[in-house]
């Protein structure tokens, strides 16, 4: 008859194994010890996987320990990944940016009819082996890396549950990611942006408006467009990024320096639109895509996007010697600066090489 997948070996009545102790039985030719357990009448082997028998009954407290967290009510061995995964998406929820539970909810769709021909207990490290061997091929790696996170983060609250002893997908590798070139506009190219936004129809001077805004401040595309005249306080020479409703990335606010070209901007835009209410927003739109592609085409330039501008920003910050830990408080990292260092560090080097050009010593 064919073993079911991860079936441990028969304990000791098959003359393979001899009980050592209670609980913690020891290979007679490969000398690795097990642990047997049961509960509510139902046997639970595992290899502890060593020869070493008080490394082995260390390792055999954890296997009873687990075992004796594990659920007996009825239908905990019933229960499938979809049906799991549809409880933890709801503890997500308070925690996540609506598109962020969007994106949980469709790997959740993805991955589900893969593990829902068995019950959770019963998916092995060989079936999530099988997914990425299936899965991977089939998409980008950006998104299996998110499935895979998913799987993980499910079947570890299932483990928290006491549904499973153990993650069968803990050590689901993930999927290198090719860099992505960044196109970051010269100060020329963002000049010609603006003034090609500016010479097109009426609609396009708000998107010139929000082009500026983000070049100047370094924010994210939702953090600028929430940005409330409220939040500008022009004579302590700062503003604050709330991210709006949805907040900003990290769910915190900042306050930032009004750095010299923001400062005159903004002052420029509000001289410009006359009396403002505190309430209202600084840009009027939600996005500057169509009239920025519509820009970079009649003037030549590079397919640049919202984020171009986010780049923009770091790349100046950068060429006038600011510490990486000081643009990341500016921009929204909480890394102390290894995210900008990691993305941006070339850009300090090119302009070190050229700044090393003036070293001259000639009369």
């Amino acid at each position: 008859m064919k073993k079911a997948k991860n079936e441990m070996p028969k304990p000791p009545e098959s003359g393979v194994f001899r009980k050592v102790a209670e609980c913690l039985y020891r290979h007679e030719s490969s000398g690795t010890y097990y642990g047997l357990v049961k509960r509510a009448g139902k046997q639970h082997r595992r290899s502890l996987k060593t020869t070493d028998r008080r490394l082995a009954e260390r390792r055999l407290v954890d296997f009873r320990r687990n075992v004796g967290s594990l659920s007996t009510s009825e239908n905990a061995g019933q229960i499938t990944f979809s049906d799991l995964a549809t409880r933890w998406l709801e503890t997500q929820r308070p925690t996540l940016k609506a598109s962020s539970f969007s994106r949980r909810e469709g790997c959740v769709a993805q991955i589900s009819p893969y593990f829902n021909r068995q019950s959770l207990r019963q998916i092995s490290v060989r079936d999530c082996e099988d997914w990425a061997s299936q899965r991977s091929p089939e998409i980008a790696a950006s998104t299996y890396n998110n499935e895979r996170d998913t799987i993980r983060a499910v079947l570890s609250y299932a483990k928290r549950e006491g549904l499973i002893l153990e993650n069968p997908a803990e050590n689901l590798p993930r999927r290198k990611m090719s860099r992505i070139q960044i196109v970051i506009p010269t100060k020329d190219q963002f000049s010609t942006l603006v003034s090609t936004l500016h010479s097109m129809d009426r609609r396009s001077q708000e998107a010139a408006n929000l082009v500026e805004l983000l070049a100047y401040s370094g924010m994210r595309l939702a953090e600028a467009t929430s940005l409330r005249w409220r939040h500008v306080f022009l004579k302590a020479g700062r503003f604050a990024v709330t991210g709006g409703e949805t907040g900003t990335k990290n769910h915190e606010v900042r306050e930032v320096p009004l750095f010299p070209a923001m400062q005159a901007y903004l002052k420029r835009l509000r001289t410009v639109r006359g009396k403002v209410d505190n309430d209202d927003f600084v840009i009027g739109i939600a996005s500057a895509r169509k009239a920025m592609e519509s820009a970079c085409r009649k003037a030549a330039l590079p397919d640049f996007t919202h984020h171009s501008l986010r780049h923009y920003f770091v790349s100046n910050a950068i060429e006038a010697g600011i510490d990486f830990k000081v643009i990341a408080g500016w921009v929204g990292h909480k890394d102390g600066g290894l995210l900008v260092a990691k993305t941006y560090g070339h850009l300090r080097d090119t302009h070190s090489v050229e700044m090393a050009k003036r070293m001259t010593f000639t009369a």
